[in-house]
C-alpha cells in the first residue's frame, strides 16, 4: 500500500510513519516544519526517516496546490498535522489555520485521490473538554481552541463519510508521551530540566490532574490496526489511549526514579482550558480494532529518558 503521513516530522506521526515502512507500505511523508518548537528536533526525526527509505515533502497543508505538489495515488492518508496542545503564544488563528483550513484543503486533496481506501484523521481527548472520560457517543464540550479547532476539523473528514464521498474515521488520542515528545511537554521538559537541575514549571494545582499517559508504541498499534477495516471503522470516532490513570505527580516521581535524582518544581499560575482529568475508554477500540495497550508508566518513561539521553 501507498500511504500519505501529514505532519510526518512530528513526535507521533514519525513513529507512524516509521511502523508503517516496517510493515512493508510505501510511505511518503509531508510537513512544513513549522517553528511552533525546534526545528531541529523535526529534522532529526525526519534524518530518522529519510534514512528508512521515507520520502519527506515540505509543503503547508494550508496552501491550495497540494494536488501540483502531492502525488495522487494514495491507499490510505493520515492526517496528524495541526497546530498542538494549549499554548498561551498561540492565537486563536493559528489554531484556525492549521486545524480547520489545512484539513479542509487535505480533504479536498483526498476526494481527488482515486485508490483511496481510508482517510484517518488524528483528533485529541481535548475535543471532550475539561473530564475526558467518556464514550466516542458522548457530546463534546471542548474547553480550549485547540479542542474546539480540532472538533471542526474532526467533522469536516468526517462529513465525506456521511456524504458518502469517500471512506473516513477519526481517532481521538489520550496524552501520547515517549521518545521524540514536543520539547514543551511534560515528560521531555521533566527530564531535560532535571538532568540540568533547574526547577520545573508546574502549573497550580495541576500535580493532582488525572491522565491516561499512553507510551506512543501503543498509541501506533491502535492507529495502524485500522489498515484493512475501512469498511468497520467508516465514520467511526474511536478514542485511543490507557485505562490507567495517573497524577500529573506520580509521573513526576517517575522520571525522578529513572534519573535517580530529586526534580524541583516552580508553581505557576494555572493555565486557562486544561484539562483536569483524561481516562480513556476503550471498549469501542478493543471491540473493533482488537485493541490493548500494555505499556506501564514506568517502561514508557524509561525509553523517553534513553531517548532524550542520546539525542540531546
Amino acid at each position: 500500500m501507498k500511504i500519505l503521513i501529514t505532519g510526518a516530522a512530528g513526535f507521533i506521526g514519525s513513529h507512524t510513519a516509521e511502523r508503517l515502512q516496517s510493515l512493508g507500505h510505501v510511505v511518503v511523508g509531508v510537513d512544513n516544519f513549522s517553528d511552533y518548537y525546534s526545528v531541529i528536533l523535526k529534522q532529526l526525526n525526519a534524518k530518522a526517516l529519510t534514512e528508512k527509505g521515507i520520502s519527506i515533502i515540505k509543503k503547508d497543508l494550508r496552501d491550495e496546490d497540494l494536488l501540483k505538489v502531492l502525488p495522487n495515488d494514495f491507499d490510505y492518508i493520515f492526517h496528524f498535522a495541526g497546530q498542538p496542545g494549549i499554548s498561551q503564544t498561540s492565537t486563536f488563528e493559528d489554531y484556525f489555520s492549521n486545524n480547520i483550513i489545512a484539513t479542509k484543503n487535505l480533504v479536498d486533496f483526498a476526494e481527488g485521490c482515486p485508490n483511496l481506501k481510508l482517510l484517518v484523521n488524528i483528533a485529541t481527548s481535548s475535543i471532550y473538554g475539561l473530564e475526558a472520560t467518556h464514550p466516542e457517543s458522548f457530546a463534546p464540550k471542548p474547553a480550549s481552541h485547540y479542542g474546539v479547532t480540532k472538533l471542526a476539523g474532526e467533522q469536516l473528514v468526517l462529513q465525506k463519510s456521511r456524504e458518502q464521498l469517500l471512506k473516513s474515521c477519526s481517532l481521538r488520542l489520550y496524552s501520547v508521551i515517549g521518545p521524540r515528545e514536543r520539547p514543551e511537554k511534560m515528560y521531555t521538559k521533566l527530564i531535560d530540566l532535571g538532568l540540568k537541575d533547574e526547577k520545573f514549571p508546574l502549573f497550580e494545582g495541576s500535580d493532582t490532574h488525572l491522565r491516561s499517559f499512553t507510551y506512543v508504541g501503543d498509541i501506533v498499534d491502535g492507529i495502524v490496526s485500522v489498515i484493512g477495516k475501512e469498511q468497520l471503522v467508516n465514520g467511526e470516532i474511536i478514542n485511543l489511549g490507557t485505562e490507567v490513570e495517573h497524577t500529573t505527580k506520580e509521573g513526576i516521581e517517575a522520571v525522578e526514579q529513572i534519573l535517580g535524582k530529586k526534580i524541583h518544581l516552580n508553581v505557576i499560575p494555572k493555565r486557562p482550558g486544561d484539562q483536569l482529568r483524561t481516562k480513556a475508554n476503550i471498549d469501542k477500540a478493543r471491540r473493533l480494532l482488537n485493541y490493548n495497550p500494555q505499556t506501564t508508566l514506568l517502561e514508557a518513561v524509561e525509553k523517553q529518558v534513553a531517548w532524550f539521553k542520546a539525542n540531546f
